[in-house]
């Protein structure tokens, strides 16, 4: 049987759970991103994307929620269809496609992106497939985008390695943080200019599929 994400889900339900915490700090993190970004559309890549109740916090109320646009990509249908309800009054903008986000098919052309989100995925996929989906931020974002990230920090914490990719990918960290040693992290970087074998910005062709493959 596979991994039961419903289950994993409903933590959220529990005031206490440490889930709460994370998804309130990448939340800010995707606000603070809505204030600093020039006028216009807001284009946004959310890949693992759940209920995007994350997305959905953070566009909640703020002026420029309606300037989301682009793409949640979850491969669940139950939990495909509340993200769908929960950013149909927040983020209007925003689209929800029911598919595997490790196949870059299913949302590529949606890309570059000013915001992409990689959370929930790096605790769940192999080091070398970390390694493999940090390299190919650049390929999928706009430079000058932010790109956050969540990861777990029990032993053997890959939250170090994971930060020098970003930066060997030529990303500019601008924040990490962690309640500590054993527990959730959030990372966020701005992209650098990514540049193509023609001297264009921006994606060149999508990353090879599978990008990445979910081990539990």
């Amino acid at each position: 049987m596979g991994f039961d994400w419903h289950r994993w889900h409903a933590a959220y339900g529990d005031p206490a759970h440490p889930l709460l915490a994370r998804r309130a700090c990448v939340s800010a993190i995707v606000r603070d991103t809505m204030d600093a970004a020039p006028a216009g559309p807001i284009r946004c890549l959310s890949l693992c994307a759940g209920t995007a109740e994350d997305l959905a916090g953070a566009a909640a109320g703020h002026p420029r929620g309606a300037d989301l646009t682009g793409v949640a990509v979850e491969l669940d249908r139950e939990l495909a269809e509340q993200a769908t309800g929960h950013l149909a009054t927040t983020a209007p903008g925003m689209r929800v496609v029911c598919g595997d986000a490790a196949r870059p098919s299913n949302w590529f052309d949606g890309t570059p992106v000013d915001l992409l989100l990689l959370v929930g995925i790096f605790g769940n996929i192999s080091d070398e497939d970390v390694r493999a989906t940090v390299a190919a931020v650049p390929s999928l974002a706009a430079a000058g985008a932010i790109v956050i990230w969540s990861r777990h920090r029990r032993e053997p914490d890959l939250t170090p390695t994971i930060r020098q990719s970003f930066t060997a990918a030529g990303c500019i960290e601008a924040g990490f943080e962690s309640p500590g040693p054993g527990e959730w992290s959030v990372g966020w970087s701005r992209v650098g200019t990514t540049t193509g074998p023609t001297g264009q910005t921006g994606p060149t062709g999508p990353p090879a599929e599978p990008l990445f493959t979910f081990i539990r």
